[in-house]
């Protein structure tokens, strides 16, 4: 791939990322997907004192139905345990199948455990940060204080993996950026601003081959 499709890769992929700093909260929620190093992230952020408690959310989704045989929030449980996170510290939702789920039955979780926090740090994809944002500021049944977002701190080529190869990443990526146009329409979270060279590196990378609406649902 010459560079100049590389660097429209890297916009959507900066833009899908909010760069908030991780600060003292209430509740950090995992949210689950088909990459363990989100789970990495928040245990880290845990055994730094961001947080006292974590949820780990998730199902089975669109990425982990035929390649997980758990639901991604007990895998992302065991990875939280093995560093060293105790299990008094954490709240397990495994029903969810998509990212609004993941906020409502975790609101509902923490509901029910009686901690309904003021303060949260979200803790998701690079790439799926700032839809991870956007469908909490809609979905989470009351006002928070204070919501924000991070991710594994890793590169784009860094991110890549066999499992989840270049084309996978890069078609997820694009797909994400219609759902962040097209769900606020429908409910899902709240409006975003999506400059006109993101669409310019969207356009030429559909372009190229990659079918960014092919997962949009």
């Amino acid at each position: 791939m010459n560079a100049e499709y590389f660097q429209d890769i890297l916009t959507i992929w900066q833009y899908h990322q909010l760069e908030h700093q991780p600060s003292k909260c209430d509740c950090i929620i995992a949210m689950g997907s088909n990459d363990l190093r989100v789970a990495d992230r928040a245990a880290e952020l845990y055994l730094n004192g961001i947080a006292p408690l974590v949820v780990v959310s998730g199902g089975f989704g669109r990425f982990t139905e035929h390649y997980f045989e758990q639901p991604e929030a007990d895998l992302f449980s065991e990875v939280l345990f093995e560093h060293g996170v105790p299990e008094s510290a954490v709240l397990i939702e495994n029903h969810s199948t998509n990212t609004g789920e993941n906020v409502r039955y975790s609101w509902e979780i923490l509901k029910g455990s009686g901690h309904i926090p003021d303060r949260v740090l979200l803790v998701h994809k690079p790439y799926m940060e700032r839809r991870a944002y956007s469908t909490f500021l809609k979905q989470w049944p009351q006002y928070a204080e204070e919501v924000k977002v991070t991710s594994p701190k890793i590169d784009f080529l860094d991110f890549i993996t066999d499992e989840f190869p270049i084309d996978n990443l890069v078609d997820a990526m694009l797909g994400d950026l219609l759902r962040i146009r097209d769900y606020p329409e429908r409910g899902f979270q709240i409006e975003q601003v999506i400059p006109e060279n993101v669409w310019q590196s969207y356009r030429r990378l559909v372009a190229l081959a990659f079918q960014g609406a092919s997962h949009l649902r």
